[in-house]
């Protein structure tokens, strides 16, 4: 299990304020924040990765499509949760790279997702791997 993953950010303060929004529908809560970081845990002492943003030292242009992250995908219940936070990225003014649906071409019998950009340029995934709303 990944016990932990951090990501340099260009604004951290630009994080904090979006990622405070989408994390609860994830299931993780705020950790801790400092000046030069911030952290979400799994609430109520759920199992899971933590997640921490740094505020980056050295600057340069972040792309998906160059050697590193390419995208983080969070798995959420439901495809109603999955179109809740399709809701929320729009409402937040994120750029939607692929609405809510099923991927048949990933890991049948069902991968029903969405996917979308954060303030930075990461690439996000909500996905449900069940037929359920």
């Amino acid at each position: 299990m990944l016990g932990h993953l951090g990501l340099n950010v260009p604004d951290l303060a630009a994080v904090k304020g979006y990622y405070d929004q989408i994390m609860p529908l994830f299931g993780y809560q705020e950790f801790f924040t400092t000046d030069t970081e911030c952290a979400y845990m799994p609430v109520e002492g759920q199992r899971g990765a933590y997640f921490f943003f740094y505020q980056a030292t050295e600057h340069s242009a972040y792309s998906r499509e160059r050697v590193g992250l390419q995208h983080l995908a969070f798995i959420v219940r439901s495809r109603s949760a999955v179109q809740a936070v399709h809701d929320k990225v729009l409402s937040l003014g994120s750029e939607v790279l692929h609405a809510p649906r099923e991927f048949p071409e990933y890991s049948p019998p069902y991968y029903y997702a969405t996917f979308w950009l954060d303030p930075h340029g990461f690439m996000l995934e909500a996905v449900c791997h069940h037929d359920r709303d």
